[in-house]
């Protein structure tokens, strides 16, 4: 890991001690940042006023443990990627919408409710983006169990 990547990782454990669970690095320019949902808009804010970090994407999957949604971060100049893990229950997965903050995030968000039932508070559009007429009402196609 390069010395730009150690300073990134202290920084934000100092700064969220709360909030940062754990790091896994992934190489010398990627890691990610396991958070708890309520430091997301708070951790992901700093990332991008502060360090200066680009919103790139969001991805989301169901696994034991509960929904994961992982949100991409570059840092351009530099070439290295922050990834924000927040992991949600199955049975209230909720977290706050990063839509105050990045506009991009806005299809995505709407994309991981309608496909895995994932709720993103406050987000300023949460009507149906692609399942209108495709499936039933309370119907996530990328959940293990169907609802």
């Amino acid at each position: 890991m390069n010395n730009t990547t150690q300073n990134i990782i202290k920084d934000l454990r100092a700064k969220f001690t709360e909030g940062v669970v754990d790091v896994t690095v992934k190489s010398e320019v990627r890691a990610t940042i396991h958070i708890t949902g309520e430091w997301l808009v708070n951790v992901a804010e700093y990332l991008y006023s502060e360090l200066k970090f680009r919103f790139i994407i969001a991805s989301a999957l169901e696994s034991k443990r509960g929904f994961e949604i992982y949100y991409h971060f570059s840092n351009d100049p530099t070439g290295l990627v922050m990834n924000l893990q927040v992991i949600l229950p199955k049975d209230k997965p909720e977290v706050e919408s990063l839509t105050g903050l990045f506009e991009a995030a806005d299809w995505i968000e709407r994309e991981m409710r309608e496909l895995l039932g994932i709720t993103f508070l406050n987000h300023p559009n949460p009507a149906k983006l692609i399942s209108e007429g495709n499936w039933a009402e309370g119907v996530y196609p990328l959940r293990k169990e169907k609802s």
